[in-house]
């Protein structure tokens, strides 16, 4: 017999525990898994009173995905800091809430998203409708592309 499929719950924060619920995700994926530095994946971007939309998922009590979606440009809006435990990985819930976050944008008027997607992730960003533009960089010492997709 299979086991029931997960159901997640996400939510676009509102409240302070919520957002510390995002950041462990984040702490979790960037800081302790792939060695990021705590300065570099927490920012400007984080602070209250920022235009910055956060995104945390829920496997029932249990925080298991976020992101973050940001103003960059007129009418463009920068993804980042997507994560996903990784024991909740390859289960559809990357896609959800990069979902979620497009529907936010659009509703917010934003007519493109950018986002740097780590090399490794450059597929899943691709089966999203995303593209890649220009060349790979480094960001916290690890490969990096540039990516958009028109919202429409």
């Amino acid at each position: 017999m299979n086991p029931m499929p997960k159901t997640y719950e996400i939510r676009q924060v509102q409240t302070d525990q919520e957002k510390r619920d995002a950041l462990s995700v984040r702490r979790t994926v960037f800081i302790e898994e792939q060695q990021v530095p705590e300065e570099l994946e927490i920012d400007e971007h984080d602070e209250a009173g920022t235009p910055t939309l956060h995104f945390v998922a829920y496997a029932g009590d249990i925080p298991v995905a976020a992101g973050r979606l940001r103003p960059y440009a007129p009418g463009v809006g920068k993804v980042e800091r997507v994560a996903v435990l990784s024991g909740e990985r390859g289960t559809g819930l990357g896609r959800l809430i990069m979902q979620e976050m497009e529907e936010a944008a659009r509703q917010n008027g934003y007519r493109k998203l950018k986002l740097n997607a780590q090399c490794h992730a450059r597929r899943f960003y691709e089966k999203l409708g995303y593209a890649p533009i220009g060349d790979v960089f480094e960001e916290a010492g690890i490969p990096h592309i540039s990516m958009e997709k028109p919202l429409s």
